[in-house]
């Protein structure tokens, strides 16, 4: 098994997406980047801590690669946004990958060059690649949170659409059980 962890806005979102991936064994939302231990959502909203609200994965890379994942992460969010996703804005929002390897990092940077140069976006990417230092795991009720509060208002305006996306751009990687 492998790890890589993503930022690319509310952790909720990402979390709905990635663990609805094929290969893709657990999700786990929190916190990294910052400078504070141990911080709490309540902190982490105030910005002040530095951190991004992330998501770790963990991954069999024999059924689902590093580079698959990377496609889905840019995909699924907008990459050229600073600090901000839709409504959501703050550095905690920021678009980051936070590499576990030398080999991630590499792939990670190769993969941004390329949709640089091949200039899908009319912005350019802002996305942060930085090496994992710590992860904190969210508090308990941001955990599975999308699939224990489907009829909850912000799942429906902003989760949902975010997933109908994965699944229409990669119904291959999607799991059977979904």
């Amino acid at each position: 098994m492998e790890k890589i962890t993503f930022g690319s806005g509310c952790f909720w979102c990402s979390e709905a997406i990635f663990q609805r991936v094929e290969g893709v064994v657990d999700v786990r939302s929190g916190y990294a980047g910052g400078h504070v231990v141990n911080p709490t959502y309540p902190e982490v909203c105030t910005g002040d801590t530095g951190h991004a609200e992330v998501v770790e994965v963990t991954f069999d890379p024999l059924l689902v690669t590093f580079e698959e994942l990377l496609g889905i992460f840019w995909k699924t969010h907008d990459p050229t946004t600073l600090n901000r996703q839709g409504n959501d804005v703050g550095t905690q929002y920021r678009s980051v990958i936070f590499y576990h390897t030398k080999a991630q990092q590499q792939l990670a940077e190769a993969y941004r060059d390329r949709l640089t140069q091949a200039a899908i976006w009319e912005n350019p990417i802002v996305t942060e690649i930085s090496p994992i230092s710590d992860f904190f795991a969210a508090e308990s009720y941001h955990q599975d949170y999308f699939n224990q509060n489907q009829k909850q208002p912000y799942c429906n305006f902003v989760v949902v659409p975010k997933v109908e996306k994965f699944k229409a751009l990669f119904p291959e990687k999607l799991k059977k059980t979904q």
